[in-house]
């Protein structure tokens, strides 16, 4: 390892309707783009998959205009999809991988063409492709997997990007390995996930899709399983519409009709009482579950960690910590930065401090 050697990372985060692109030089960005993509661009894409040329297009027209040759890249690294449940690390993008890719996620979100497109041009110019801490991390103990039901599992799908960027910066900043901490983390966005980090593993944490934990402003959350079950053999909805439903357009955006918290504040503040009702309720139950997480870490913990866009409310954030801060330290690290938390997880490996690991 050579500690005075820069390093040149390009960074690839695809969106649903934008792809991010960086170059990074060790920690420092020196190129950020997000190309917005309108819907007419991808009007003869039949899937997700269809896109890849055309993003691939924009990564190479982004590089040629700011001088950087792809051959001066040490390394490439795209988000990750949802793959087969892996523990957390850098992954060096295999033939297995992309072929998960491929078959599990890259008709149903963009987030799995970062990986596609970080192989894609890691093969063309011989340049090491990576992952870093997709949705799909699992650590969880098994003591924390049964669900009540033989057959059915709990999930360990979690924003785990964002929430082991963030608590690595903060255990630096206590002073403590993140290997040798014991956290909660909230990341709080469009859905919610909170998890028990111990010694370096998340070893519970709420499934942020399928309906288990706080609700959000676009997700249920957990909901009583009785009326559900008579919804669903109501005859009034089909299973693409209820999965739609407890996935995308519940939570606050149900209660309220926007997803977004800026105007659900807005609403208050013009005296909607019942908007803050909801909002307080989601705070509270955000709470809760660091609360069932505190007890998973027996009590023990370094510090309770909220992250995500909904940690830049003021009101949000303040209406959690009055419940939770007589247990631990209450640290906010408002958004997210998943362009520089991708840099950094190729960085660890190029210097030696982390072993890059193979899919399988």
């Amino acid at each position: 390892m050579n500690p005075s050697k820069t390093f040149r990372i390009l960074v690839i985060n695809p969106g649903s309707t934008s792809t991010k692109i960086a170059v990074y030089e060790n920690d420092d960005p020196v190129v950020e783009q997000s190309v917005q993509h309108r819907p007419e661009e991808f009007k003869g894409c039949a899937s997700t998959l269809e896109q890849r040329d055309i993003r691939y297009g924009h990564v190479m027209r982004m590089l040629e205009a700011h001088g950087i040759p792809p051959e001066s890249l040490d390394a490439v690294v795209g988000r990750g999809g949802i793959i087969r449940p892996i523990e957390s690390g850098t992954y060096h993008i295999n033939e297995k991988m992309k072929q998960d890719l491929i078959d599990n996620s890259a008709t149903v979100h963009a987030s799995a063409l970062g990986g596609l497109l970080a192989a894609d041009l890691g093969e063309r110019y011989g340049i090491p492709s990576y992952v870093v801490d997709p949705v799909v991390v699992d650590e969880m103990e098994q003591l924390a997997k049964l669900s009540g039901v033989p057959g059915i599992e709990r999930r360990s799908i979690f924003h785990a990007l964002n929430a082991k960027s963030v608590v690595r910066k903060v255990a630096r900043e206590l002073g403590v390995k993140y290997e040798d901490g014991r956290f909660v983390v909230a990341h709080m966005g469009g859905g919610i996930t909170v998890g028990a980090h111990r010694y370096g593993r998340v070893i519970d944490v709420n499934d942020g899709i399928s309906g288990e934990g706080p609700f959000s402003p676009e997700r249920c959350g957990t909901v009583p399983l009785g009326p559900v079950i008579d919804m669903c053999y109501s005859g009034k909805f089909t299973r693409e519409e209820m999965t739609a439903f407890l996935s995308k357009s519940g939570g606050m955006l149900a209660y309220l009709g926007t997803n977004d918290m800026r105007l659900a504040e807005k609403y208050i503040r013009n005296g909607d009482d019942y908007a803050a009702l909801v909002m307080d309720s989601m705070a509270y139950q955000v709470s809760k579950e660091i609360g069932a997480m505190v007890a998973v870490l027996e009590g023990r913990l370094n510090a309770i960690i909220l992250t995500g866009g909904l940690a830049y409310s003021h009101r949000f954030t303040a209406s959690i910590k009055q419940r939770v801060d007589q247990i631990a330290p209450v640290i906010t690290y408002p958004g997210e930065n998943e362009l520089a938390a991708l840099a950094e997880g190729a960085l660890r490996v190029l210097r030696g401090e982390e072993n890059v690991k193979e899919y399988a």
